[in-house]
């Protein structure tokens, strides 16, 4: 390639010129003719000159090829002029002050690091030292340095770096050269041990000499000045230098001033230099407290808050608030002890473990407190709360099994069929030959589920508090509980108008509802009337009980202690009574309250809720087993839930509140308030369960709590001010830990106060609370005024980590770990209201059992449908097995022979607690499988379903959050299950080990769950060859032979299913899942479609309902959505079994094209088999903006109503 000569007036070109010169000073080195000095300085300052006028000269010299570097390099270390040596000096600024970081690289490469050294060191050897060239020396140095990585050792072995130190002491006064040898020293800083060598030289306190107050003058020194002593504070041992010489006050009012004084923030960076200081001097426990005495936290807090009008000050905030969250004093939690409050002895403690540790703890210990002092330095902490995140992302890479024997199926039983012989009973189908079935009348042959057990304690029905007069939105009271669903009363019956005069206003605290052991509503009894303004709600708001045992409850007194009751629910004085006595005491107790009745009106929701009964559902809780003996029943399982009409989009993150990172800043900044101002905190109780024997702390001025209910969790409620509550969740039985799963009850709200709820005993490092999903209240003024439904509400969410010290006993012996607030603001809209707050949509073990029965009425002849138990649980509650397929049409050979040799699906869900959406999602199946649309018929005639709904009840009914009651995460024992402390999952799996026992291994096996740091649904499957990909396992391809049908059903689902992701499912087996059910059914029972199906939280990013926060509504469709991909995936793999029902197919068809309509996003398409590798983002705040939205039918992202076809009833599509 030609490139343009310049000439220059010799008629030479100046690159030629260059080369010649660079020749000449080669031969000197080579000859060594450099003691002839001028000829080098002559040579020298040409090069100089034409660099310094021509650009392309540096680019010659700096070309790929060229010996440039070399030479000059070569002159500089073997030449003794000093001129010469200062016009190479020079050349080399000039060379390395543009090009980037290329040049510098190749500048080091070369050597030359060591060569300046060198000089720096014979330099300062000399008499009178030269100015001059200690100042190109350091200046070259302070570039080249950064870019060095062995530059902090190769100064302090050649002894450089004292020499920096001593010329810095020599030249204080000296701005010209002060500057380039602190630059320098900044980078030897970045070595530790260079660092602690220059503290002990005296240099932090030669530091404190250049930095000072306010002023205008050298702000650039002073700026390289705070960068360089920040560099040394991250030394421990200089930071304690730093507080032992008191410099932390000093750096305090160096900030303050420079805030003060700077109001137009043009020194910003000088400014946010002093908070790097502070920040790096705070990383030590002496650090903090000193930082502390010198009021740090006041002058940083009024500082910063004078700051957040300004938006470019972020960085000043951010720091600042980084620094006080660091010092804010670590605090135990408000608590006894960090176990269960509740406890539950279990047949024998296992040999070792985080249960037997709780077991064997000595009596007397301290397991709250606080032991992260025990460690000199805290967590470093960046400028993101995702940092614990990443090394998550770090150790699931970590994590992937890399031993080929752990992938490959187990070829033999570990059990002998003898032992697994008595599991033939629960598969009765596949033996049946119907001979006994009338086919003329079907109904009469068809196995009956067991009906629940009548219990004969009565039961009393305390309402919530009515709606005063003002509200005249609220429904009316129109009918007796025990009149027929949509049955209207006569006028003059209603004992709400027993004549012409208008029927007296009652509040909710005062009806008083009792109910036979029939389930039928007795007269209501109404309690008198004085002072109703002052009586806020009393509690009345649940379904109560009569306990059943001689406590009536956890408390050991009677329930409902902050309400009066019935002496049937006083420490269990009616149970030893007769169902008569029991009715008379309770009536009795009503005629001495006096009043008139009032009955309150329970919406009839029986349209919208075919599978809700209320009076079913007491039924149920009735033979409900849980450990405190609850005897109430929370209003929203009473109630039911209406899935709401309208849509709930994922909330944007707030700027302040969850952005820009760190974030939180402004709930942090409350926070500090309360240590600032501590007056103004009144750390009252308000509720605690710790106190057994009056957990409820009522002084008609706070907020009542209650989560005495079946799956409640909430152990403690503290008042911190006046609209401000903090909570404490309670850990999972026989464990110290697991605080996620939260469900309580709050009553006596003021209309249009900003209330603040506070949980401050969370684990997860992050949460999708910070990405836009909200919590879920239940109002019952809104229930009984005809909209009874859990909605999504809280403004100013945040997640972030508090001052709240985990014991390591509960943090698996790791120090220095701190607790979690999730926090949120609520106003409320009703006076006398009882709301109900949760972490997800509740469903609970009674309501399984409700709609178990429901869904038995709803059974046609056609349908097979048997519910076994399989077991019974630690907690005396018993665990259903489902079976479900299509009666055969006859008693033919050929009719029997296909009802029994259908292929197997084995499904099971909610072996976490508190993943309710899991047994939403599988509501949905169980209600598609018992329909009667041809899709349901068409897919009970293809399979047989085994359904186990709910592995851990006992887990369910406690308000455990991931336990079962043996302390231990059920979804980790399917290796070696316990049948006494995993009963559930010990059957379970011998159901499985049964059928692959006799070669009916089931086609398709999923467990299905809840994920609570991602968005949409997905499926985690097993794949040999995904599992090695992902490794450096060098494997054959004979090896890693495998059939890639396990990725069917996946990209089936992609196709049908609005929230579900192909993008997000991944294939790949990790270490700690070898003892979860997909990997355990995988390997052992040989199922290689064998999936756990995580269902999101909070929303979706994609697809249909990208941007909107996920309800039952979408549950309950991927549940159907799941039983439509499974008949697709039967046409797939056996195409000619279902010629027979070819119209059923086309209808099939037909649905899935109209769901890829609606689907338009790209990742709903992944058809290929080489979807990149999964790993589980952390970060949602950066939506996908590179989908296209050109669905002409998709919904306006504006409107926030849901057509009438939606709200109807999501399933019409489906059937």
């Amino acid at each position: 390639m030609n490139k343009p000569k310049m000439t220059t007036e010799k008629g030479v070109p100046s690159n030629s010129r260059v080369l010649m010169l660079l020749g000449q000073l080669e031969r000197l080195n080579r000859e060594a003719m450099l003691a002839d000095a001028e000829i080098g300085r002559q040579i020298t300052a040409k090069i100089l000159h034409l660099i310094q006028t021509q650009e392309k000269t540096r680019k010659e010299i700096m070309s790929k090829g060229s010996s440039g570097m070399e030479v000059i390099l070569a002159t500089l270390e073997n030449t003794q002029d000093l001129q010469t040596i200062l016009n190479i000096l020079y050349i080399l600024n000039e060379l390395l002050t543009v090009g980037g970081g290329r040049r510098v690289g190749v500048f080091v490469s070369k050597g030359g690091t060591g060569i300046l050294l060198q000089l720096v060191l014979s330099g300062s050897k000399e008499s009178l030292p030269s100015e001059e060239l200690m100042l190109q020396l350091h200046s070259l140095l302070a570039k080249v340095g950064p870019k060095d990585r062995k530059f902090g050792v190769k100064a302090r072995l050649n002894g450089a770096l004292n020499v920096t130190v001593n010329l810095l002491k020599q030249n204080l006064q000296n701005h010209k050269l002060l500057l380039p040898c602190l630059q320098v020293l900044r980078v030897y800083s970045s070595n530790s041990v260079n660092a602690v060598s220059l503290g002990k030289n005296g240099v932090l306190e030669l530091m404190f000499k250049i930095i000072g107050p306010y002023s205008k003058k050298n702000t650039s020194l002073l700026k390289v000045s705070l960068d360089t002593l920040g560099a040394l504070l991250k030394s421990k041992t200089n930071a304690r230098r730093a507080v032992d010489r008191a410099h932390v006050p000093v750096l305090l009012y160096i900030y303050q001033d420079w805030h003060r004084n700077d109001t137009r923030h043009r020194h910003m960076l000088i400014r946010k230099g002093v908070l790097g200081c502070l920040k790096n001097i705070t990383n030590i426990k002496l650090g903090r407290k000193a930082f502390i005495d010198a009021d740090g936290m006041r002058i940083l807090y009024n500082t910063s808050t004078e700051c957040l009008p300004v938006r470019t000050l972020d960085p000043l905030i951010n720091t600042s608030s980084l620094i006080m969250r660091k010092c804010f004093p670590k605090n135990r939690l408000p608590l006894p002890t960090i176990k269960s409050v509740f406890h539950h002895q279990l047949p024998h403690v296992p040999a070792g473990g985080p249960v037997a540790q709780l077991y064997n703890q000595p009596l007397g210990v301290d397991d709250v407190v606080d032991e992260s002092d025990d460690n000199d330095d805290v967590e470093t902490e960046n400028d993101t709360e995702n940092e614990e995140e990443d090394k998550d992302h770090h150790a699931r890479n970590d994590d992937i099994e890399t031993d080929i024997n752990k992938l490959r199926p187990k070829e033999t039983n570990s059990r002998p069929f003898e032992e697994l012989k008595i599991y033939e009973r629960f598969f009765l189908e596949l033996s049946e030959d119907f001979q006994r079935f009338n086919f003329d009348n079907p109904k009469s042959g068809v196995t009956a589920t067991p009906a629940a057990p009548k219990s004969q304690r009565p039961i009393i029905v305390p309402t919530a508090q009515a709606l005063p007069p003002k509200y005249p939105t609220a429904a009316p009271l129109q009918e007796e509980c025990h009149l027929a669903k949509g049955e209207q009363p006569h006028p003059e019956a209603s004992p709400l108008a027993p004549a012409p005069t208008p029927a007296p206003v009652h509040t909710l605290d005062t009806i008083n509802i009792t109910k036979d052991h029939d389930g039928c509503c007795d007269h209501s009894q109404v309690r008198p009337q004085p002072g109703l303004e002052q009586e806020l709600v009393q509690g009345m708001e649940r379904v109560a009980l009569e306990g059943t045992g001689p406590q009536g409850g956890a408390g050991g007194g009677g329930v409902n202690r902050h309400y009066r009751q019935p002496p049937l629910l006083a420490g269990g004085v009616a149970a030893q009574q007769g169902g008569g006595a029991e009715e008379t005491l309770a009536e009795e107790w009503a005629e001495e309250e006096g009043g008139e009745g009032a009955v309150l009106e329970v919406p009839d929701t029986a349209l919208l809720l075919p599978l809700h009964d209320p009076d079913l559902y007491v039924e149920m809780v009735k033979s409900t087993r849980s450990v405190p003996q609850y005897s109430e029943v929370a209003y929203p399982d009473y109630f039911g839930h209406v899935a709401p009409t309208f849509r709930e989009h994922i909330l944007e993150r707030v700027y302040g509140v969850q952005s820009p990172l760190p974030p939180y800043r402004t709930k942090i900044f409350q926070d500090i308030e309360r240590l600032i101002h501590p007056n103004d905190i009144l750390d009252k109780v308000v509720y605690d369960l710790d106190i057994q024997s009056c957990p409820v702390i009522d002084d008609g001025e706070s907020l009542k709590f209650n989560s005495q209910f079946e799956s409640g969790n909430l152990r403690k409620a503290i008042q911190a001010r006046k609209f401000e509550y903090d909570l404490v969740l309670n850990s999972d039985i026989n464990s110290n830990h697991y605080h996620q799963w939260f469900y309580f009850e709050v009553s006596g709200m003021r209309v249009g106060a900003p209330y603040r709820f506070n949980i401050i005993n969370c684990e997860k490092s992050n949460s999708q609370f910070n990405y836009g999903m909200q919590v879920l209240m239940y109002s019952v003024q809104e229930a009984i005024s005809g909209r009874p439904r859990w909605v999504r509400t809280g403004t100013d969410i945040c997640y972030y980590k508090n001052h709240f010290s985990r014991s390591s006993i509960a943090a698996g012996g790791q120090k220095g770990k701190s607790y979690y607030t999730m926090t949120f603001s609520m106003t409320f809209n009703h006076k006398d209201d009882v709301c109900y707050f949760a972490y997800h949509y509740p469903y609970t073990y009674s309501t399984l059992k409700m709609h178990l029965q429901k869904l038995e009425a709803l059974r046609t002849p056609q349908i097979y449908m048997r519910q076994d138990i399989l077991c019974e649980t630690l907690g005396g509650n018993s665990c259903p097995l489902l079976t479900i397929t299509a009666m055969p049409e006859s008693t033919s050979n050929d009719q029997i022979c296909q009802f029994r040799n259908r292929p197997l699906v084995f499904l099971s869900s909610r072996v976490h607690p508190g993943e309710t959406n899991a047994s939403w999602v599988m509501k949905g199946t169980l209600e598609f499988l018992m329909g009667s649309s041809p899709l349901a018929h068409s897919l009970r005639e293809a399979y047989i379903f085994k359904i186990v709904p709910m592995l851990n009840p006992d887990g369910v009914v406690n308000g455990n959050h991931r336990c079962s009651l043996s302390g231990e995460d059920l979804n980790r024992q399917w290796q070696s299950p316990s049948p006494e402390l995993h009963p559930t999952i010990y059957h379970t799996k011998s159901l499985l080990q049964y059928l692959a026992a006799i070669q009916r291994a089931p086609l398709v096996f999923c467990d299905y769950h809840g994920h609570s740091r991602k968005k949409n649904v997905f499926m985690y499957g097993c794949s040999l060859k995904e599992t090695v990909w992902q490794t450096n396992i060098s494997a054959t391809s004979c090896e890693l032979h495998e059939d890639l049908g396990y990725r069917t059903l996946p990209k089936i689902l992609s196709q049908t299913a609005p929230a579900f992701s192909m993008a997000s499912c991944s294939f790949v087996v990790e270490r700690s899942k070898e003892a979860t059910a997909r990997v355990v059914v995988w390997r052992e029972i040989g199922v290689q479609r064998s999936y756990t199906m995580e269902s999101t939280l909070c929303g979706c990013d994609q697809g249909k309902y990208k941007g909107l926060q996920i309800g039952t509504r979408e549950l309950e469709e991927m549940g159907a959505q799941f039983c439509v991909a499974l008949l697709r995936l039967k046409r797939l793999t056996s195409p000619l079994e279902l010629r027979n029902h070819a119209h059923l197919l086309d209808v099939e068809s037909d649905l899935i094209e109209t769901r890829c309509k609606v689907s338009s996003s790209p990742s709903t398409y992944v058809l290929e088999d080489e979807e990149h590798s999964f790993m589980e983002e952390v970060d949602y705040s950066a939506e996908s903006g590179d989908e296209p939205d050109n669905d002409p039918d998709a919904a306006d992202p504006h409107d926030n109503r849901l057509s009438d076809s939606e709200s109807n009833n999501h399933r019409d599509s489906l059937t």
